[in-house]
């Protein structure tokens, strides 16, 4: 099928993507595409909803099962009481200092041994790129890696919830790969004109790979601010914990509440301790909600180009 061209007179193709996009199926694609993803959003935005309601609720509401998606008995005396708590805050502080120095160095070491072994060239890589595979389905073990933590004099440090997982062997091998689609004539011509092997990193790769190193940073810090597990570990004063395990504690000591409660009072704290718990979580996710929409643009271009050999 041929249309006429409108400004020079001549018969130009109809290309097949046009009538894909022209056909009846693939609009009933698009629907029942667009319905199915509507559904999904829903069913995620669900509980966020409900716990924001909840943190806005009285007790008795809570207590009666009122609250779905709306606030009932509108209520800020939680929010006031968890802004005076200040080991709260110090946990919170603890989190963005976790967050930010364990993102910076895994950001390091991961783009440093990506562009290494990302070089066919260099000796050994397989090897090196076995090594590291390998750790992904084997590791030490929990009482190992505890025993070492404590060798090395880490346990009640900020390092020891730093550097357990500051390198990535999925982030590793996503950014080896995008750093070896990048054109090697780039580097060659970088070479020629007396850069080495640093020069190249910082003024060639690195101001290339913007998407797949912000989608790294998100990756990372994501990790750090949502662990828990590794605090639990290896730190044990209230002072140097996350917010994280001050959440967890909430929820561990509600639990604690309502089983060894009687019935009346158990119910009452049970709500409470529901309110607490949804104000906490509020304002502990409030600043990746906040970061995402700034980097999810170059989420999807990170790992397309990161994770498909070109």
């Amino acid at each position: 099928m041929v249309i006429q061209g409108a400004q020079e007179g001549r018969t130009v193709p109809k290309t097949a993507s046009a009538g894909i996009k022209d056909s009846t199926g693939y609009r009933v694609f698009t629907w029942v595409n667009t319905i199915l993803l509507l559904l999904f959003v829903a069913i995620i935005l669900y509980p966020l909803l409900t716990i924001v309601a909840q943190s806005f609720s009285s007790e008795g509401a809570i207590r009666t099962g009122q609250v779905n998606l709306f606030p009932v008995g509108f209520n800020l005396d939680t929010y006031r009481a968890v802004a005076e708590n200040p080991l709260f805050w110090r946990n919170y502080r603890n989190t963005v200092t976790y967050t930010v120095v364990g993102t910076t160095v895994a950001m390091i070491l991961t783009t440093s041994l990506a562009f290494v072994i990302s070089k066919k060239h260099l000796r050994g890589r397989g090897l090196l790129i076995g090594i590291a595979v390998f750790t992904m389905f084997f590791n030490g073990g929990l009482i190992p890696n505890y025993v070492l933590i404590m060798n090395l004099g880490l346990k009640n440090t900020m390092w020891a919830v730093v550097l357990p997982g500051a390198l990535s062997v999925f982030n590793l091998l996503v950014m080896k790969s995008f750093f070896e689609n990048l054109p090697t004539e780039l580097e060659e011509s970088a070479q020629i004109d007396g850069l080495n092997w640093f020069g190249i990193l910082f003024r060639i790769v690195l101001p290339l790979s913007k998407a797949v190193i912000a989608t790294m940073v998100l990756f990372y810090a994501v990790m750090y601010w949502n662990d828990w597990f590794t605090a639990f570990l290896y730190i044990d004063r209230q002072d140097l914990m996350p917010v994280t395990m001050f959440l967890r504690n909430l929820i561990a000591g509600a639990s604690s509440a309502a089983s060894e409660g009687a019935a009346g009072q158990g119910m009452l704290t049970s709500a409470v301790s529901a309110n607490i718990q949804a104000v906490t979580m509020v304002l502990t996710v409030i600043p990746i909600l906040c970061v995402y929409p700034f980097i999810q643009r170059y989420f999807v271009t990170g790992i397309m180009l990161g994770s498909v050999k070109g």
